[in-house]
């Protein structure tokens, strides 16, 4: 699925934005994110945007956020979204999780969402090198006692959190038993407009051998999201 979804990346973002748009229904992340670290007032660094759902769930909560993504196709689609809502404190620059042009010590979060685990199948052999050099840069743009945020799923079509794959396991087990990382994990559903729209979705993005897994008759599917925490030390 590696190249499939590069695709998806390089060329669909506005349908990969249409699918991303319909989960958490709930409204449960910007509340976790909040009683992880206040978000007020916080110059956020944010890696892996995409077409800006994330950024544009905290935008309007925080002082700035500087969004970088390594698709320049994505970034156009964050821009278009962000200019329909009239967020003006984002700003967007294509870069490599592993390389962001950003000064030492000026975020009080660096955030990534659903971006690092990619690395689990992109570098099956090296992904501890390419997340942890993600992780290094986290580490790098915040400030002392600034909050590093890791977002993964943990279980598309679950009423339960579970790692989706084995690679995805250990990847999450090495964040809190090699790099100190906390963790919660919380549901942010799928609501569609319709079945029909889900199974387009689900089909467009996970395989149609995917949906045949999933009950999307009711245009509810539940996902488990689990989000990791690390405080840099002052």
């Amino acid at each position: 699925m590696s190249e499939h979804f590069k695709h998806i990346y390089g060329h669909h973002a506005e349908t990969y934005d249409v699918l991303v748009s319909r989960e958490d229904h709930q409204g449960n992340i910007l509340p976790a994110l909040e009683r992880i670290v206040p978000l007020s007032g916080s110059k956020v660094i944010e890696l892996g945007a995409g077409s800006g759902r994330l950024t544009r769930l905290i935008a309007p909560h925080v002082a700035s956020v500087d969004a970088f993504d390594a698709s320049a196709h994505m970034l156009d689609e964050a821009t278009s979204r962000l200019s329909d809502l009239a967020i003006s404190n984002v700003t967007l620059a294509p870069a490599a999780n592993r390389a962001l042009p950003a000064p030492d010590g000026e975020a009080d979060i660096a955030i990534a969402g659903w971006t690092l685990g990619h690395c689990c199948d992109w570098f099956p052999d090296a992904w501890k090198v390419e997340i942890g050099s993600a992780l290094d840069e986290m580490s790098r743009v915040l400030r002392p006692g600034g909050t590093a945020i890791i977002l993964e799923t943990l279980g598309t079509g679950r009423e339960q959190p579970h790692p989706p794959t084995e690679r995805l396991a250990r990847y999450y087990a090495w964040l809190e038993k090699d790099h100190g990382f906390s963790s919660i994990s919380i549901r942010t559903d799928y609501r569609f407009e319709s079945a029909q729209e889900g199974q387009d979705l689900f089909r467009f993005f996970f395989g149609e051998d995917f949906l045949q897994t999933v009950d999307v008759s009711d245009a509810v599917v539940p996902e488990c999201t689990g989000i990791w925490w690390r405080r840099k030390h002052a």
